[in-house]
Protein backbone atom coordinates (compact mmCIF):
# COMPACT_ATOMS: atom_id res chain seq x y z
CA UNK A 1 0.00 0.00 0.00
CA UNK A 2 1.27 3.45 -0.93
CA UNK A 3 0.63 6.39 1.37
CA UNK A 4 1.23 9.98 0.30
CA UNK A 5 1.01 12.74 2.88
CA UNK A 6 0.99 16.40 1.90
CA UNK A 7 1.66 19.44 4.06
CA UNK A 8 2.26 23.15 3.72
CA UNK A 9 -1.00 24.47 2.35
CA UNK A 10 -2.10 27.86 3.64
CA UNK A 11 -3.95 31.05 2.85
CA UNK A 12 -1.82 33.88 1.46
CA UNK A 13 -2.17 37.11 -0.46
CA UNK A 14 -1.37 37.35 -4.14
CA UNK A 15 2.32 37.72 -4.88
CA UNK A 16 3.45 35.69 -1.88
CA UNK A 17 5.09 32.27 -1.81
CA UNK A 18 4.11 28.88 -0.39
CA UNK A 19 6.08 25.64 -0.19
CA UNK A 20 4.30 22.29 -0.26
CA UNK A 21 5.83 19.02 0.87
CA UNK A 22 4.86 15.43 0.21
CA UNK A 23 6.28 12.30 1.78
CA UNK A 24 5.56 8.87 0.32
CA UNK A 25 5.78 5.53 2.08
CA UNK A 26 4.89 1.95 1.32
CA UNK A 27 4.99 0.09 -1.95
CA UNK A 28 3.03 -2.34 -4.11
CA UNK A 29 3.33 -6.13 -3.73
CA UNK A 30 6.41 -7.55 -5.40
CA UNK A 31 8.00 -4.18 -6.10
CA UNK A 32 11.13 -3.00 -4.33
CA UNK A 33 12.11 0.14 -6.20
CA UNK A 34 11.41 3.81 -5.67
CA UNK A 35 8.51 5.80 -7.03
CA UNK A 36 9.23 6.24 -10.73
CA UNK A 37 7.24 9.46 -11.06
CA UNK A 38 5.81 11.89 -8.53
CA UNK A 39 3.99 15.13 -8.91
CA UNK A 40 1.48 17.75 -7.89
CA UNK A 41 -2.03 18.13 -9.19
CA UNK A 42 -4.71 20.59 -8.15
CA UNK A 43 -8.46 20.82 -8.21
CA UNK A 44 -10.32 24.08 -8.19
CA UNK A 45 -14.01 24.46 -7.32
CA UNK A 46 -16.18 23.28 -10.16
CA UNK A 47 -13.24 22.13 -12.26
CA UNK A 48 -11.56 18.83 -13.03
CA UNK A 49 -8.28 17.96 -11.37
CA UNK A 50 -5.31 19.18 -13.43
CA UNK A 51 -1.59 18.50 -13.45
CA UNK A 52 0.67 21.21 -12.09
CA UNK A 53 4.17 19.72 -12.05
CA UNK A 54 5.78 16.27 -12.19
CA UNK A 55 9.28 14.90 -11.64
CA UNK A 56 11.14 11.68 -12.37
CA UNK A 57 12.81 9.35 -9.89
CA UNK A 58 16.22 10.94 -10.39
CA UNK A 59 14.89 14.44 -9.93
CA UNK A 60 16.56 15.63 -13.12
CA UNK A 61 13.50 15.77 -15.37
CA UNK A 62 10.64 18.06 -14.53
CA UNK A 63 7.42 18.94 -16.32
CA UNK A 64 5.13 21.91 -15.75
CA UNK A 65 1.73 23.10 -16.82
CA UNK A 66 2.04 26.30 -18.84
CA UNK A 67 0.08 28.24 -16.23
CA UNK A 68 2.81 27.79 -13.59
CA UNK A 69 6.02 27.79 -15.63
CA UNK A 70 8.51 30.30 -14.25
CA UNK A 71 6.65 30.59 -10.94
CA UNK A 72 6.55 27.04 -9.52
CA UNK A 73 9.46 24.67 -8.97
CA UNK A 74 9.19 20.98 -8.19
CA UNK A 75 12.10 19.20 -6.51
CA UNK A 76 12.77 15.78 -5.08
CA UNK A 77 15.03 14.55 -2.31
CA UNK A 78 17.81 12.35 -3.70
CA UNK A 79 16.92 8.70 -3.39
CA UNK A 80 13.76 9.40 -1.46
CA UNK A 81 10.06 9.48 -2.19
CA UNK A 82 9.73 13.05 -0.97
CA UNK A 83 8.89 15.98 -3.18
CA UNK A 84 8.34 19.69 -2.78
CA UNK A 85 6.56 22.40 -4.70
CA UNK A 86 7.89 25.92 -4.31
CA UNK A 87 5.18 28.29 -5.48
CA UNK A 88 6.18 31.91 -6.04
CA UNK A 89 4.25 34.96 -7.18
CA UNK A 90 0.98 33.25 -6.38
CA UNK A 91 -2.18 34.37 -8.11
CA UNK A 92 -5.83 34.00 -7.05
CA UNK A 93 -6.28 31.49 -9.87
CA UNK A 94 -3.76 29.22 -8.15
CA UNK A 95 -6.28 28.63 -5.39
CA UNK A 96 -7.21 24.98 -5.05
CA UNK A 97 -6.76 21.66 -3.31
CA UNK A 98 -3.27 20.43 -4.15
CA UNK A 99 -2.73 16.68 -4.35
CA UNK A 100 0.52 14.77 -4.24
CA UNK A 101 0.60 11.85 -6.66
CA UNK A 102 2.89 8.98 -7.57
CA UNK A 103 3.39 6.22 -10.11
CA UNK A 104 5.69 3.39 -9.15
CA UNK A 105 6.09 1.58 -12.46
CA UNK A 106 5.38 2.05 -16.16
CA UNK A 107 6.92 4.35 -18.74
CA UNK A 108 9.98 6.41 -17.87
CA UNK A 109 8.36 9.55 -19.24
CA UNK A 110 6.84 11.36 -16.27
CA UNK A 111 5.03 13.99 -18.33
CA UNK A 112 1.80 15.22 -16.78
CA UNK A 113 -0.29 13.65 -19.55
CA UNK A 114 0.59 10.08 -18.52
CA UNK A 115 -1.10 10.40 -15.16
CA UNK A 116 -0.49 8.84 -11.77
CA UNK A 117 -1.76 5.83 -9.84
CA UNK A 118 -1.65 6.90 -6.19
CA UNK A 119 -2.97 10.03 -4.56
CA UNK A 120 -2.72 11.88 -1.28
CA UNK A 121 -5.61 13.51 0.55
CA UNK A 122 -4.72 17.02 -0.58
CA UNK A 123 -3.67 20.28 1.05
CA UNK A 124 -5.54 23.54 0.51
CA UNK A 125 -3.90 26.63 -0.94
CA UNK A 126 -5.95 29.81 -0.99
CA UNK A 127 -4.68 32.98 -2.64
CA UNK A 128 -6.55 36.22 -2.09
CA UNK A 129 -6.23 39.35 -4.19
Amino acid sequence: QVLLVESGGESVQAGRSVRLSCSGSGTMPGYGGGYKCMGWYRQQPGKAREGVATINIGGDRTYYDDSVKGRFTITRDNGRNTIYLEMNNLKPEDTGLYYCAARLVGRDDCSIRWGMHYWGQGTQVTVSS
